[in-house]
């Protein structure tokens, strides 16, 4: 009889890992993940009191992933390469995009602390010093209702076949400045 092949906790993640990219996480079963790993259930239990608890550090390194994603990003603040990170994690990995963003799951944080941290980073921008917090609000809803429309269409194939990855992050920039400078607009006009 051949030895019992050992598998480790983290060639476990990653074989869950590969089966959230592919499929997503509730596709995460202790049969799935050892069939990826051409073995028993009994290594995963081993390492993971439960499948959820597996579960949550493959969620975990997802979550590490889109921040690795976000340091890649050489653009001039703070909210481009947020945009130009989403748009690269659509691209790369569409099944975790839809997962994490188009449909309900207790693993994001909510939309308010999101947009808290989104707001206040926003005040440190000078163009924005004077602005209120709605103002800024109202602008940040505006650029993610794009953002996130532009990420959903990139991770569902849904783009024209002009609109490469250089051309995505343009439109997605262009938006952003013509966002901005309609506010600016209204507010001088408000004046």
């Amino acid at each position: 009889m051949p030895p019992k092949n050992k598998f480790n906790r983290q060639e476990i993640i990653e074989a869950a890992f590969e089966i959230a990219k592919e499929e997503g996480f509730s596709k995460i079963t202790a049969r799935s993940v050892a069939s990826r790993l051409n073995a028993s259930v009994a290594p995963i239990y081993v390492n993971f009191k439960t499948i959820e608890e597996l579960t949550q550090v493959v969620i975990q390194r997802v979550f590490a992933l889109s921040e690795e994603l976000l340091a890649k990003q050489k653009g001039q603040n703070l909210f481009e390469n947020i945009g130009k990170a989403s748009l690269s994690f659509a691209r790369d990995y569409p099944v975790l995009f839809r997962e994490l963003v188009l449909k309900p799951n207790p693993y994001m944080t909510s939309y308010e602390e999101t947009e808290k941290a989104m707001v206040d980073a926003l005040k440190k921008n000078v163009e924005m010093k004077d602005w209120t917090m709605e103002e800024r609000r109202r602008l940040l809803l505006k650029m993610r209702i794009f953002q996130l429309g532009l990420s959903t269409m990139i991770a569902n194939g849904h783009v024209p076949s002009w609109l490469d990855d250089k051309e995505s992050e343009k439109l997605l920039m262009e938006t952003g400045e013509q966002l901005m400078l309609a506010e600016q607009i209204r507010r001088k006009e408000v004046k």
